[in-house]
This record gives structure tokens, sequence and C-alpha cells, in this order.
């Protein structure tokens, strides 16, 4: 009988600990971002970030980041969250000398980041790691979450 009462005790402590690790990770919902006070962009996609460097897109995309990524990608697009670390998609591009392979990096990087954001990720099993905020994010809000993450990338690259 107390290896029962024993074995339950034990049983229901990892539940309660496997809930608090599940709950830790906040409210991973997606939550559309107010772009208010954005220049408004075109319906067709831009091939690279229009708002890269514009200080109000960086202020939208860091609470757009917050509310959305930080769940899994690290608070302060830090490394240390499940998912991979956001702050390297375009590492290489920040230290770049030559203004068109700088500008050619980006984009790239522009490019993937937009088509995993919308489309999502599944992985080799068919598991989806990565939701689609494809109906979630406007342009405007993509954009602003990206121009953020290339500002804390530059910052991470000149204080290293």
């Amino acid at each position: 009988m107390r290896k029962i009462a024993k074995a339950a005790g034990l049983a229901a402590g990892l539940l309660l600990l496997a809930a608090g690790a599940a709950l830790a990770h906040g409210d991973v919902t997606p939550h559309p971002v107010d772009t208010t006070g954005l220049a408004p962009l075109a319906k067709t996609w831009a091939d690279s970030n229009p708002y890269r460097g514009d200080a109000k897109a960086i202020a939208i995309g860091s609470n757009g980041y917050y509310h959305n990524c930080a769940a899994c990608h690290g608070l302060n697009a830090e490394a240390g969250g499940m998912a991979p670390d956001l702050l390297l998609i375009a590492k290489d591009c920040v230290t770049m000398t030559s203004a068109k392979d700088k500008a050619s990096c980006f984009k790239d990087s522009d490019d993937y980041f937009k088509g995993v954001v919308l489309d999502g990720r599944k992985n080799s099993e068919g598991r989806v790691v990565m939701p689609s905020y494809n109906s979630v994010f406007t342009q405007e809000a993509l954009w602003a979450i990206k121009a953020y993450l290339d500002k804390r990338t530059a910052d991470e690259a000149s204080s290293n």
C-alpha cells in the first residue's frame, strides 16, 4: 500500500512539474500587431524590409515580437528559447562592408524570414514546429518585427 501511495505521489508531482513547464512559455496564441503610425505598404509583399532602421517600426516590432515570438525564441530576441536564435538570420549581413553585398544579404534574410513566418514550418515527422502567421500578421507587422530583429542583431554585433 505504501508503494502505491508513494508511486501516486510521485506521478502527481511529475504531472504538476510538467504542467508548470508547459505554462512557463506563456500564451502562444498569435496576436495581431498594432502598426498604427507606420507608413502603409502596398497589397503586394515587398521583396525586402522597407522599415529597416525605422525607429517607429523597431518599437512596434519589439512589442509584436514580445507578444508573438518571445515565448519560443526568447525574451529580447536573445538565445535561450526553445526555438532557433533569430539573431542569427541576418548576423552575417550586419558586418558586411560592401553596400551591395549587405543589401543582397538582407534581402535573402528577409525572404527567408517572411517565408517561415507566413508559411510556418514542420519537422521531418510532419509536426508543426512553427505556426503560420499568414492570417495574423499584416505586411507592416511582419516587417516591423524583422526591423526589430535586425536592430537587435546589429546591437549584438557591435557589442562583441
